[in-house]
């Protein structure tokens, strides 16, 4: 079972390592080209999404890349901010037949770029030559990583205010990836809604095609992805400042909430990460939690499933669970209370804690983050975030969330007005409306 945690721990370019393909900057026509200028800052882009926290383990999303346009599944990944796909180079490491992989076309980004320099402070790894190859090497906390080098091509996008076009992004092209695990990613690369200059959302709004906010909201069956603020909610948005200084989407402090009592464990802050699978604790965070659960447990008619291994802490009932509603009854909800916000709490019902097992059993899906090499870093994971719209607004410095059906866009509108017919594969959210072909 996948136990994934798509938090960058290092991520640095080396420059001009040797790569066997030759490149060159090259331009080409603007794709899907609707219209010369979009709205200032007034339009989004959405997708559908794929995924589960358990059994998969991970949330993907199916994008366009290219001219012509080949479509590459991805990893959604907030706590890192760059996106990459398996390359034809050759490939060490790639799980997919060449056929599937991004092929490079003489499109090199070059040392001399600012978001080559984006992705490392000026005094690392200096650059000899401007006109060298800009690679890369990213490393992520579960101890997968991927090697290549930094490329720009076309993502063809539909906006929700009519306009279509293919603007011309930077992502990595990855030769050398090594994975966690025992099971291979069945996505070809990692889609980066980091907040970094070099993520996509950011060249999106650089480039004034959208607003640098990215939001998405994710339930059991899969969810929807968004860029850009049209789709954040007028109201009911719970909102805390991000962290400064931080290279992730940080929040803090917070205390822990059980069962509506505060229980004396502060100073928690939170990395929001959609591609973790789990949430995790620091260990003494973590090791409180167990205990207020086991207590709580105490008479009630479940028994430690030692044997199952799934996730660390599982429970047994009289009969094996169907599904986490058949166990929510026996635990308490938990909340996080932002100290420096008045009245803010993300509320974590048992569902957005509990996974039911293959095996029937109903197993903690909250873990000690100390356990695989967190430290005290805390993160929230996609089982936390199940059923909540979540909102990234960079321009903004702020993280919200609000209570949401995820398998439906959160704006009628969109499901009845023109704009519908620019969201990607709409008929997933609005089965009466069948999308254009992207």
């Amino acid at each position: 079972m996948a136990k994934r945690c798509g938090l960058t721990l290092t991520a640095f370019l080396v420059l001009g390592l040797f790569f066997s393909c030759c490149f060159s900057e090259t331009n080409h026509p603007q794709t899907n080209k609707k219209s010369a200028h979009l709205d200032s800052f007034g339009s989004s882009a959405v997708f559908p999404l794929h995924g589960n926290v358990y059994p998969l383990g991970y949330y993907s999303v199916s994008l366009s890349i290219g001219n012509p346009g080949k479509r590459f599944d991805l990893d959604i990944d907030t706590g890192s901010d760059l996106t990459w796909v398996q390359c034809d180079a050759p490939c060490t490491g790639c799980t997919k037949p060449r056929e599937h992989l991004y092929k490079p076309k003489n499109n090199l980004v070059q040392c001399e770029d600012p978001l080559c320099a984006a992705f490392h402070s000026p005094a690392s790894f200096p650059c000899n030559n401007p006109s060298d190859q800009c690679d890369y090497e990213v490393e992520y906390a579960d101890q997968g990583s991927s090697l290549g080098v930094l490329v720009k091509d076309y993502f063809p996008l539909k906006f929700t205010n009519g306009s279509q076009l293919g603007p011309r992004l930077a992502f990595g092209c990855g030769y050398d990836q090594k994975h966690s695990g025992l099971s291979m990613p069945s996505t070809t690369g990692v889609l980066g809604l980091g907040t970094g200059k070099a993520s996509i959302v950011s060249q999106l709004s650089r480039l004034g095609l959208t607003r640098n906010v990215v939001g998405h909201c994710l339930s059991s069956q899969g969810g929807f992805l968004f860029f850009g603020n049209d789709l954040v909610p007028s109201s009911g948005v719970m909102w805390t400042p991000m962290s400064r200084n931080v290279n992730h989407y940080s929040s803090g402090p917070a205390e822990l909430v059980f069962n509506g009592k505060p229980t004396g464990v502060k100073a928690l802050n939170f990395v929001f990460d959609s591609g973790s699978s789990y949430t995790y604790f620091n260990s003494k965070a973590y090791e409180a939690l167990v205990k207020l659960v086991r207590n709580d447990l105490k008479g009630k008619p479940l028994k430690d499933a030692t044997e199952d291994k799934s996730l660390p802490i599982c429970w047994k009932g009289s009969k094996p669970f169907k599904s986490v509603h058949d166990a929510q009854n026996y635990f308490k909800p938990l909340a996080l209370s932002f100290t420096n916000v008045k009245n803010v709490q993300l509320h974590i019902s048992p569902e957005a804690y509990l996974i039911v097992s293959q095996y029937g059993n109903v197993c903690l899906g909250i873990l000690n983050g100390s356990e695989v090499g967190l430290e005290s870093t805390n993160i929230i994971g996609d089982i936390t975030l199940l059923d909540k719209i979540l909102i990234y607004d960079n321009e903004n410095q702020r993280i919200g969330w609000a209570p949401a059906n995820c398998n439906r866009l959160p704006k009628s509108e969109y499901c009845g007005g023109v704009s519908q017919r620019y969201v990607a594969n709409l008929e997933e959210f609005c089965p009466a409306f069948a999308s254009d072909d992207q």
